[in-house]
């Protein structure tokens, strides 16, 4: 038996990047436009990048980064739209040629045959994002329907200051 929301169900996807240790903004964000959100992590982004523990309590529910076993419930309910944040070149890449050896990547390749809309924050460096392959990717992508933030490196400006991730940028870009 599949979980059912009471309102629209959001997926959060959280890639290995440095800044995801603020995905609860994102979290509060769709919170404070009344989704209900279940948060998807690569296997890496397990590993230390955000608080597991805090993100699960913010959410209301475990945080998914394997494939369940057979027979057992859907832990969350189908989406109505999901939210890529950060999104890494690995990401991206694997997403873009169908690679979906994660839950992660494999959530994002499914949801272009429900037709759910899809929004990404890139968190890729300037050296890869020059990577014909990461050049490509986004081709594809935007060519399946996917809504693209700016991009982000993380890099500092002349200031020595990091810019600031858009988390409601992603919300933004789904029209909600």
């Amino acid at each position: 038996m599949t979980e059912q929301a009471e309102g629209p169900f959001l997926y959060v996807v959280v890639c290995a990047a440095g800044i995801a240790v603020d995905v609860s903004k994102l979290i509060t964000a769709a919170q404070e436009r009344d989704w209900e959100v279940g948060v998807i992590a690569t296997p890496v982004a397990m590993n230390g990048f955000f608080d597991t523990a805090a993100v699960e309590a913010q959410a209301g529910r475990p945080i998914r980064s394997a494939w369940r076993s057979p027979g057992d419930p859907r832990p969350f309910p189908p989406p109505d739209a999901v939210v890529v944040a950060p999104a890494t070149f690995n990401t991206i890449n694997k997403w873009a040629a169908g690679l979906a050896d994660t839950l992660a990547v494999a959530t994002l390749c499914e949801s272009y045959g429900l037709g759910v809309p899809v929004a990404v924050l890139p968190c890729v460096a300037d050296a890869l994002a020059t990577h014909p392959a990461y050049q490509d990717s986004l081709i594809r992508l935007r060519g399946m329907g996917v809504r693209f933030g700016e991009p982000y490196s993380g890099e500092a400006g002349e200031d020595g200051r990091r810019p600031e991730f858009g988390w409601e940028r992603a919300l933004d870009l789904l029209g909600r």
